[in-house]
């Protein structure tokens, strides 16, 4: 089996409009993806191995530094937990072939945009009509 080396981000913005989302563009987002979940699944195992490892502390200061730091810790966790569930679901649109196209106008999302946001599903131009609905209906 001959094992194609993956684009660089450089190589992947030089390519031509005709082929977006072709066999090794999506192999780089999965690839970039994949590694986005993978350390993602790590920092919640460093998580959970920190909070196991809480020490008694008798200082009233200490423990409230320590309770809030683990707060804090959890807080990064459920905004990682979601962030992982949209790196699944790019992953998912890769399989099914609907990566790096607008859910909403068909459009292509863009190269640029997705290696800012490898999670988007939406074009740029789309994202900002939503935003501007979303502060006009407050939704």
């Amino acid at each position: 089996m001959v094992t194609k080396k993956l684009l660089t981000e450089e190589e992947l913005l030089k390519m031509s409009d005709s082929e977006y989302m072709n066999e090794r563009q999506l192999e780089f987002f999965r690839h970039r993806l994949s590694q986005m979940e993978a350390q993602l699944r790590h920092n919640a195992g460093q998580t959970t191995e920190n909070l196991r490892e809480t020490t008694v502390v008798p200082d009233p200061a200490d423990r409230a530094t320590i309770e809030e730091e683990h707060a804090l810790e959890l807080r990064t966790r459920d905004r990682e937990r979601k962030l992982l569930k949209k790196v699944q679901a790019a992953i998912k649109r890769i399989d099914d072939g609907e990566y790096g196209w607008c859910e909403e106008t068909g459009e292509p999302i863009g190269v640029k945009r997705l290696l800012a946001r490898p999670t988007a599903t939406l074009s740029l131009e789309a994202q900002q009509r939503r935003e501007i609905k979303q502060k006009i209906f407050g939704d």
